[in-house]
């Protein structure tokens, strides 16, 4: 080979290198990047010091961090039931008389907490363990919604307004009864079809399921509380206060309107008080059906029950949860509000 031919060689090495990949560097990258901040320093503090910005931010941060012990309290106490508790336990304590199961497996939620994210796989796991479904059901809506970590919440995020307390725990059990006793009367065994039970129901590597949970939840259910406070702080601090207002002063349109909202939301129970709390626009009629709605039928919850109980029962369930809670907190609001 000559010399020029090496040569050659080498040239088309160096190309075919070049096309491959780029050598950056790194102190490069890091004075580019500087730079660009020092020049768009100036827009950027403009932007955050305007009176929108900073109203929009103190409202993020105070649901956040009110928010968020009361939400790693309730995925620790709900992954722990659902990983440690067996579902036996249940179908000893329950009546054997499905109308009478439904109101105590409801009032089993007020002691035995348990966020949207672990009520739906218990759930599942009590109707494998013979329970019946309707009480099941019951259990499923009413966990997340009164248990007492979530009416700690609602009574720090509505200070002085214990009645918020009280209306909730009576809405969100009424409304859970209710379809616990419409399943019941309606519903058949083909539309709930529980998924088979994970390895670690059956008591293999309990710990690791228990941490694994609560990995899962903080991050799942902490990426909606981020959602659902950015959410109250636009409407709070960027939609004008007519418009909020109007809405509010309709009372049909403020119901219907917070309870898609928390649909939308999918804001986790032992949170969405605090964003609740913030909508001050609005009735407390209003608010409570935005706490009794969330928690029982969102688009997180969808999702999770059309998967542990079949598409055929979420299809079915989702659109008749809505209307029951809603209705629920309208005759609780109307009477305790």
């Amino acid at each position: 080979m000559t010399a020029i031919d090496e040569s050659r060689r080498q040239a088309g090495k160096r190309d075919q290198d070049g096309l491959s990949g780029w050598n950056v560097d790194p102190v490069l990258v890091l004075t580019l990047v500087l730079l660009v901040g020092f020049v768009a320093q100036g827009p950027v503090r403009r932007l955050l010091s305007a009176p929108v910005m900073q109203s929009w931010m103190t409202v993020f941060v105070a649901v956040v961090v009110q928010a968020l012990p009361f939400l790693v309290l309730g995925v620790l106490l709900s992954a722990g039931l659902a990983v440690f508790v067996p579902p036996s336990v249940f179908t000893r304590v329950l009546p054997k008389r499905p109308a009478l199961a439904v109101p105590v497996a409801g009032l089993a939620g007020a002691v035995l907490p348990g966020c949207e994210c672990a009520s739906v796989p218990v759930a599942g796991a009590l109707v494998r363990g013979g329970v019946n479904p309707s009480a099941a059901v019951a259990f499923l809506l009413s966990a997340p919604a009164i248990n007492p970590v979530v009416l700690t919440a609602t009574a720090v995020a509505f200070p002085g307004q214990p009645g918020m307390v009280v209306a909730r725990f009576a809405a969100s059990l009424a409304a859970a009864c209710v379809m616990g006793w419409l399943w019941q009367r309606l519903g058949r065994p083909d539309w709930l079809r529980p998924r088979a039970a994970h390895a670690h129901e059956d008591g293999d590597g309990r710990g690791a399921a228990f941490w694994g949970s609560v990995r899962h939840d903080v991050m799942h259910a902490g990426g909606f509380l981020v959602g659902g406070a950015m959410a109250a702080a636009t409407l709070k601090a960027v939609v004008p206060a007519s418009w909020l207002q109007a809405a509010g002063g309709n009372p049909v349109l403020a119901v219907l309107a917070l309870a898609v909202l928390a649909v939308l939301l999918s804001i986790c129970s032992e949170a969405d008080a605090f964003v609740a709390s913030s909508l001050t626009q609005f009735s407390p009629t209003a608010r409570l059906a935005f706490l009794v709605v969330g928690p029982m039928i969102d688009l997180k919850l969808f999702g999770m029950q059309a998967a542990t109980f079949g598409r055929g029962f979420a299809l079915r369930f989702a659109p008749v949860t809505f209307v029951v809670a809603v209705l629920a907190a309208v005759l609780t609001g109307a009477v305790l509000l």
